[in-house]
């Protein structure tokens, strides 16, 4: 189904420089997500930081999809 984020409450049409920064910032999420699975699987390294840190590069690329998408709801 088309346009399905319109029956989304909260959700909203992107301007097409929006668009281009969502994309921009889930191709770098992909990215650093790769970069954390190479991390995860190297023993050895600290594994708690490793998952802190991977908790905390997802709040941020959450925040940042949040600050584009702007949604109405909490």
């Amino acid at each position: 189904m088309d346009n399905q984020h319109k029956l989304i409450k909260g959700y909203r049409d992107l301007s097409e420089g929006e668009i281009k920064a969502m994309n921009a910032v889930k191709s770098e999420a992909e990215r650093i997500g790769l970069l954390v699975e190479e991390l995860e699987a190297n023993a050895d390294l600290d594994a708690r930081w490793v998952i802190i840190a991977k908790d905390h590069l997802q709040q941020g690329f959450m925040a940042a999809v949040r600050s584009i998408a702007k949604p109405t709801t909490f």
